[in-house]
């Protein structure tokens, strides 16, 4: 009698009938309409209206890069949520790591130059900065149309007799879709002011150098120019930013020039075949990694067939969901082994389509080189054989050659590219990526190169410190880059390659890309695709 008692006491697992709504997509729109009232701006003046803001004397502009020892890293995500894995077995183990292109930036420990410091050598002074930044996090871009598509999926499925949910994705029950599209997340906004203030604390003195405004560079894309603003606005000050710098905005569209967006004036870059060549490999590495989550996680929905492109809708979403919502119930399904998973199948998409082993990758990343040599030796460009604007580039306003800070925004594919086009052959030290398993200590990994607001910094730097630069580095994501690809340049612990070299290295470098072949020739991909260095095998 007692064991019945206890059996009837005891919880059943049941399985959750979905709402009506599961899965639909809800929006808000803020501010509320009709809220915009101007009848009543009268009774709220601005500040040089109110007056009385007290003495502002200004200080001194800062140079941390330079004094600051040890270096502040990158490492937390607030406001966000740190999300747990399925069996969270290593309390250590950061799931936002794994989320390759999507993962917040995070300060990179090391390219391979163990003791090298993002903090500038000793004895040397920074002369010059050239920063290349991606935009902050965002919503799901039009291009990537998966994890609304996995939402209409559940609606459907919810809408008709049979559905149900149990377990961990009991969830699905009443979930629906909250995402925009394209444009950054408050998280997004908040980490791009966020680094403006960083950029200022660790380059603000070279403002000191300034003769003029200086001009920074973005994109007409919305989120790119959101990036843009709110980075300036950190950098300079709220208040003033608009008059304190130029912010020039190149038109970003299929067949406009820009070094920021190659990939509009690269046709080869955005065929299936040639360009979107690293779906191949994620889809035989998906086939592999997400069979144990697919036989774990089925049998909690009734349905719907979860398929392995649905599971990683799923893990997208659990990126998505957090970079836009702070939080999300999608992480917590997925096993380290299966983050890990994800994080590789991000490396084989940009390995393939637009790193080392893509072959318009060189290609892609010429125009910003030709430009970073045009800055470093002050000389204008005057051969057009890539994306380069001749328009703007042309000019000395819009492309001035004299700025101690340079600052453009651009995409994640981009920064990929410019590394490949660099030569920085340590990224591809152990290989081409299997689409069959992970290999040991790979030296590729995208959350390390392009995630959310990555950077690519170049140090102009003079050793011993004087007013003539002698030498440059490289920093990407606070990790100091080995620069033994790039010919002239040596071994050095600190990253270090002497100017004159590294110019000439980028002039051969330079003469060795076909932009007008790997981007307009009709070839086909090798088979094997052994390419390392981001160039069409001739």
């Amino acid at each position: 009698m007692l064991a019945i008692v206890l059996l009837l006491a005891l919880p059943f697992c049941t399985a959750e009938s979905a709402s009506s709504y599961a899965g639909s997509t809800v929006a808000d729109s803020y501010p509320p309409p009709g809220a915009t009232n101007t009848a009543v701006d009268t009774y709220f003046p601005d500040a040089s209206q109110v007056g009385y803001a007290g003495p502002t004397p200004t200080g001194a502009e800062p140079a941390a890069i330079v004094t600051a020892v040890p270096f502040s890293k990158v490492e937390g995500v607030f406001p966000l949520s740190r999300p747990n894995s399925a069996d969270d077995a290593d309390t250590t183990f950061n799931v936002m790591r794994q989320w390759g292109n999507f993962a917040p930036m995070y300060s990179v420990d090391s390219f391979g130059l163990l003791d090298a410091s993002p903090v500038i050598p000793e004895g040397c002074g920074i002369n010059a900065v050239h920063l290349l930044m991606r935009h902050g996090a965002r919503y799901p871009a039009s291009d990537e149309p998966e994890p609304s598509q996995f939402a209409s999926k559940i609606h459907a499925a919810a809408s008709k007799k049979g559905f149900s949910v149990t377990g961990n994705l009991e969830f699905l029950a009443t979930w629906t879709y909250k995402l925009g599209a394209n444009n950054l997340t408050p998280y997004g906004r908040e980490s791009l002011f966020s680094n403006g203030v960083a950029f200022r604390y660790r380059y603000g003195k070279l403002l000191n150098a300034f003769t003029d405004l200086p001009v920074f560079r973005t994109t007409s894309q919305d989120r790119m120019l959101d990036s843009a603003l709110n980075f300036a606005a950190g950098f300079f000050e709220l208040r003033t930013y608009e008059t304190d710098y130029h912010q020039e905005i190149i038109i970003e569209k299929i067949n406009f020039n820009n070094t920021l967006a190659p990939f509009q004036v690269c046709p080869n870059a955005n065929s299936d075949d040639i360009g979107n060549y690293g779906d191949t490999k994620t889809s035989e590495w998906a086939d592999i990694y997400l069979q144990d989550a697919r036989r774990r996680l089925q049998p909690m929905i009734q349905g719907l067939n979860l398929t392995i492109d649905l599971l990683i809708d799923m893990q997208e979403l659990c990126a998505f969901e957090t970079v836009a919502l702070g939080y999300s119930k999608f992480c917590d399904l997925f096993t380290e082994e299966e983050w890990e998973g994800y994080e590789y199948y991000v490396d084989l998409d940009f390995w393939y389509s637009c790193g080392p082993g893509n072959p318009t990758a060189a290609a892609q990343g010429l125009g910003y080189v030709q430009e970073l040599v045009s800055r470093l030796t002050h000389t204008p460009i005057n051969v057009w054989n890539s994306s380069t604007n001749s328009t703007l580039d042309s000019s000395n306003i819009t492309f001035p050659l004299n700025q101690p800070i340079y600052v453009d925004f651009t995409h994640d594919v981009v920064l990929a590219s410019v590394a490949t086009a660099l030569n920085f052959t340590s990224l591809a030290a152990t290989g081409p990526l299997p689409a069959d398993h992970i290999p040991p200590h790979r030296s590729y990994i995208s959350s390390q190169i392009a995630p959310f607001s990555g950077q690519l910094v170049a140090q102009v730097l003079s050793c011993p410190a004087s007013e003539e630069p002698t030498h440059i580095r490289f920093l990407l994501n606070d990790g100091v880059m080995p620069l033994t690809g790039i010919h002239g340049c040596t071994e050095d612990p600190n990253g270090l390659c002497a100017l004159p070299s590294f110019i000439s290295g980028m002039h051969e470098r330079i003469g060795q890309i076909d932009f007008a072949h790997d981007c307009f020739a009709n070839y086909t991909m090798p088979d094997p695709d052994n390419i390392m260095d981001g160039r069409c095998p001739r």
